[in-house]
């Protein structure tokens, strides 16, 4: 999600310099997170750049000069598709080289019938909630499919990439049981969640969450008085202890819900946005995860100790 409109930073981007190395296979993906997790599984075999700054709306994105340049110069294009980042895809299409490959890991990973639809993402706009790595199970499948398709790719390589993926893999597997484990401590009671973006769709479907609604609408304008007044109403009929916002978007109709309501507004979540900074371990998709649960697990009453359990280093630091 994220909002703060700008060109290009090196989040996401080559970590340290902008310059790709031409001996390499060259790959660009999306958003963060995915970013990431095709850095994890590339290591030192390929340079991969990101393409969507972190801090603004994918949803929403501009392609910009920069975008351009590394869409026409990538082998790879690894974007999230259902319709997260169409004006990107767009400009790969008409862009990339006659050779470049375009995956969507978002349409090889669900079937149709497994897309949810929700409050931000109504069935009736004609696009699935596209946020399936906050998942961590899809993010296991979205490691798999970036090492086969660059094993695909670039043959010479594909030891490496087995390889970077089967570490990577054994990570991710450890952090889907710690975040089941700590979601399980919050009281049955408790385990519903509210937020600005519907960023956790799929999260609460896997983990035995509820999402109970979303403050953006499908639009991304605001809720109406009406909207604001029937969560208000639902939010002290079920009790729920807090209410989550994002840590790049301040909203000031959750501040009067939680005002209204009595319940905590935590206003720090994230879904492509990674913590800390560049270079730092915390700034990761892991990272991402441990966050988000460990600030939900806490707020709801639960237990967050089990993700102390996971312990990372990413394959291209």
């Amino acid at each position: 999600m994220g909002f703060v409109a700008i060109a290009f930073v090196a989040t996401g981007c080559s970590s340290g310099s902008n310059a790709a190395d031409s001996s390499k296979l060259q790959v660009v993906a999306s958003v963060a997170p995915i970013t990431d997790i095709v850095k994890n599984v590339a290591g030192d075999a390929a340079d991969v750049q990101g393409l969507i700054p972190e801090g603004v709306d994918s949803h929403t994105f501009e392609p910009t000069v920069d975008t351009a340049r590394l869409l026409a110069a990538a082998d790879v294009i690894f974007l999230n598709g259902l319709a997260l980042e169409d004006p990107t895809l767009a400009l790969a299409q008409s862009d990339k080289k006659a050779s470049a490959e375009i995956f969507l890991l978002g349409e090889h990973t669900l079937q149709p019938d497994q897309y949810i639809y929700d409050f931000s993402f109504p069935r009736s706009a004609g696009h699935p909630n596209p946020h399936l790595w906050m998942d961590v199970a899809n993010a296991v499948t979205y490691t798999e499919l970036v090492r086969d398709e660059l094993s695909k790719v670039d043959p010479s390589n594909a030891a490496t990439y087995q390889a970077n993926a089967a570490s990577y893999l054994k990570k991710l597997h450890t952090l889907d049981d710690a975040v089941q484990k700590a979601v399980d401590t919050v009281p049955a009671e408790n385990r519903k969640l509210l937020t600005y973006h519907d960023s956790f769709a799929y999260f609460a479907a896997h983990y035995g969450m509820q999402v109970i609604g979303a403050i953006q609408p499908a639009d991304f304008s605001e809720p109406s008085a009406q909207e604001v007044a029937s969560l208000i109403d639902q939010i002290n009929a079920q009790h729920v202890p807090a209410i989550f916002g994002s840590e790049v978007f301040p909203s000031p109709v959750l501040e009067q819900i939680a005002q209204e309501t009595g319940a905590k507004y935590e206003d720090s979540l994230r879904d492509d946005d990674l913590p800390g900074d560049p270079g730092q371990p915390e700034h990761s998709y892991v990272g991402l995860m441990l966050y988000d649960v460990r600030t939900i697990v806490t707020d709801l009453g639960g237990d967050p100790s089990a993700l102390d359990a996971v312990r990372f280093t990413n394959s291209y630091d």
